[in-house]
């Protein structure tokens, strides 16, 4: 598993806190800093290419703004990957795109993304309503996001996902209804999106958002609000056929996302560029080249080999670690010159119980849940029964236990009173 972060954006909006440079359009010095970024995050995948294991083989490029950048960026970091046997083809290769970025290269970008092996597309649309959009600071309107898509389409995208937002406190439900009715009829050919992603919007510190919030200029939305736009938006996509397999996405069956769902089922993966974090196994914390030499985990399933996986940590040398590039475009870049990725990272090595804690909490954000054994283990069991038995917790058939549909919303909640 790869994920690569691209520290670029034309602009920011007003509740992200992604880490991004803003990259002015067509000049002179944007050239120079792509090309820069592209010699120095494919001289990281190099020295790195040791820590990567091709148990769940996806790559997924976010950010930030990847379609900002040139077709040329993806090619070089793709050949360097193929010289280390991790070129792909991938089960499924991501790029994350702007409506705006589409709309304005065309379909010979896009077609471009598909030559270099990219067989899905996410596509951040947030809203259908103008006036939200503006709010945002995004750069597109509802009929440009409309446009993109069917560009997208015409190109020959099979899958692509779209992102919305919910929960601000000047959306009405109305308003909510009726982006879910674009959303649901954005296709020009009739067709449903692959894959849809909502979240509930969240006052995130360092946020253009989080300076309105101190300086009294706008309210966060009621949780009564939130809680009835996330109803509907479960009931709109239950109804369109769409399978919910994690709290906040939706996909057609046979769509779900695959590099995703390895997060939540604690997989290690490798993440490459300015901002970028990792979870390895120790025997992947990154050496000199001439020094590397690691053994990779064993291969695993999703749910069963978690427990596997978990047990066998206590072995001093599978001890996993938590791995992250800094926030720094200028110290990457330098890191780069002198092929000194250590100097910009940082790392944490995680304790049993914070496995344990992290397996509970993102299971349970998932339709499968985390088995009942591996809970009965390791949380408060009292409380485990109390939460069955008044429906905050079922059993399913397989022996996992999980939150339903209903209870997703307070699902926060749910995992603290057991943990």
């Amino acid at each position: 598993m790869i994920y690569v972060h691209i520290p670029f954006c034309r602009s920011f909006c007003t509740y992200c806190d992604f880490y991004s440079e803003v990259a002015s359009r067509c000049s002179a010095d944007e050239q120079q800093k792509f090309g820069l970024f592209a010699q120095t995050l494919c001289r990281e995948a190099a020295l790195r290419s040791g820590e990567i294991t091709d148990d769940v083989n996806t790559l997924y490029i976010g950010g930030g703004t990847p379609s900002v950048l040139p077709l040329c960026v993806f090619s070089d970091l793709l050949k360097v990957l193929q010289e280390h046997g991790h070129g792909g083809p991938f089960r499924e290769f991501t790029v994350e795109v702007n409506p705006e970025d589409i709309v304005q290269k065309g379909e010979e970008y896009v077609k471009g993304l598909l030559a270099l092996g990219v067989n899905r597309i996410s596509m951040g649309v947030q809203s259908f309503d103008d006036g939200i959009l503006r709010w945002m600071n995004r750069r597109h309107d509802s009929a440009t996001a409309r446009e993109a898509y069917r560009i997208l389409e015409n190109a020959g995208v099979k899958n692509i996902s779209i992102d919305l937002i919910f929960g601000l406190s000047q959306l009405t439900d109305d308003q909510w209804n009726e982006t879910l009715d674009k959303a649901l009829a954005i296709s020009s050919c009739g067709s449903l999106p692959q894959h849809i992603s909502a979240y509930q919007l969240s006052v995130e510190p360092g946020s253009a958002l989080a300076q309105l919030v101190e300086r009294g200029q706008w309210s966060e939305a009621s949780e009564d609000l939130c809680s009835r736009q996330y109803d509907i938006l479960c009931r709109r996509l239950r109804d369109a056929g769409y399978h919910h397999y994690e709290i906040s996405n939706f996909a057609q069956p046979g769509y779900e996302a695959v590099h995703n769902s390895a997060y939540w089922s604690h997989q290690p993966y490798v993440g490459l560029g300015p901002g970028a974090h990792s979870f390895l196994s120790r025997q992947c914390v990154p050496m000199a080249p001439s020094q590397q030499s690691w053994a990779p985990p064993p291969t695993r399933g999703c749910e069963n080999a978690i427990s596997t996986h978990l047990a066998s940590i206590s072995e001093k040398d599978k001890k996993p670690i938590r791995q992250w590039n800094e926030s720094d475009l200028g110290m990457y870049l330098k890191a780069g010159q002198s092929g000194d990725f250590t100097a910009v990272q940082g790392s944490e090595e995680l304790t049993q119980e914070q496995l344990v804690m992290e397996k509970v909490m993102l299971g349970l954000r998932t339709e499968n849940g985390v088995s009942e054994e591996f809970l009965r283990a390791n949380c408060d069991v009292e409380q485990m029964d109390e939460a069955l038995r008044c429906g905050n917790l079922v059993v399913s058939a397989d022996g996992n236990i999980s939150i339903p549909e209903d209870r997703f919303f307070i699902s926060d909640s749910i995992i603290s009173s057991i943990i």
